[in-house]
């Protein structure tokens, strides 16, 4: 097999079969590309057919040893296995070489949100007077209204908002579109921003049907929202590790927190797997194991103790 040649059925596969997003498609790209260099430093000929079980397994201790998260080793590992299962699927081999590698377990961490009050320090830290202000405001509050992915929010279109209904339609992760409910707060900040941005702009052709635009009238990127976020995290004096991902986290955690269904939460999250979206239950565990050492008269707490009255 010619690596060039299935790199590029790979690749086709991966866009059109899988329907992945273009970022995803990279990603597995790139994880072949990274053992098709490790591989090429033992044997510049050797072909997808001739790798062995042995061959993955000195690949991926190689990539521990560097360094490597188990997170990262195991995405690392699903990326190989799809490459794999390809070329069996299409007959170009007999036997899955990565069958039976298994990935490192990673530990779950717990993802970090904010709360209410927090948000609200970010929101009031935006600069309204400034012409992009009303914008930025009615982008953050979409974030947490509607719980979306960066990706998502940069590529809302003005024909996918139903505010009559109160939804908003997204295409998320493998191309799956999904209607989510928005807030009156979100509707309403996007209404100021058109009101006092958006209206009087021109946009650059092609760029008409996105919601989000910059001063040049062009689609956003992810970068910039990215700075945007941090910016207004640091004016605000929140001292946490905050992204655009940090509010899609505290939308499904302050949902999970006020007992929403779980399958509902998943459904509005874009969740392939309920399992995912369980990882939510996890962080109401914590707030409520904090709240009893805090508050439990016998969790040894000071605050706790401090409250407590005995009545004789």
């Amino acid at each position: 097999m010619d690596w060039a040649k299935v790199t590029a059925n790979y690749k086709a596969f991966l866009r059109i079969e899988k329907s992945l997003s273009p970022n995803s498609v990279q990603a597995y790209l790139a994880d072949l590309e990274r053992l098709k260099s490790y591989l090429a430093v033992k044997d510049n000929d050797l072909r997808p057919e001739d790798i062995s079980q042995a061959d993955l397994r000195t690949f991926l201790v190689d990539a521990g040893e560097l360094g490597m998260s188990p997170r990262s080793q195991a995405r690392l590992v699903s990326g190989i296995r799809s490459f794999f299962r390809f070329l069996v699927m299409e007959g170009s081999l007999e036997n899955d070489p990565s069958a039976l590698i298994e990935p490192p377990r990673p530990g779950r961490h717990l993802p970090v949100f904010l709360h209410v009050g927090e948000i609200d320090r970010i929101l009031a830290a935006i600069d309204l007077s400034k012409p992009e202000g009303h914008r930025n405001k009615a982008m953050i509050e979409t974030l947490y209204s509607c719980g979306l992915r960066v990706s998502e929010l940069i590529d809302l279109r003005m024909t996918n908002l139903f505010f009559t209904e109160g939804f908003i339609k997204v295409s998320g992760k493998g191309s799956k579109e999904r209607l989510i409910p928005i807030s009156h707060k979100a509707m309403q900040e996007i209404e100021m921003y058109f009101e006092n941005y958006r209206n009087h702009m021109i946009p650059v052709r092609g760029n008409e049907n996105f919601v989000f635009l910059n001063r040049r009238g062009k689609r956003l990127s992810r970068v910039m929202v990215f700075t945007l976020v941090k910016d207004l995290v640091k004016i605000a004096g929140v001292a946490k590790n905050v992204s655009p991902h940090t509010f899609r986290h505290s939308f499904a955690t302050h949902l999970v927190e006020g007992g929403a269904d779980l399958r509902a939460v998943q459904e509005m999250l874009g969740h392939e797997s309920i399992l995912t979206t369980e990882i939510y239950t996890h962080l109401n565990r914590e707030y409520l194991r904090d709240a009893i050492i805090r508050f439990h008269p016998r969790s040894g707490s000071r605050k706790a103790n401090r409250n407590h009255k005995t009545d004789f």
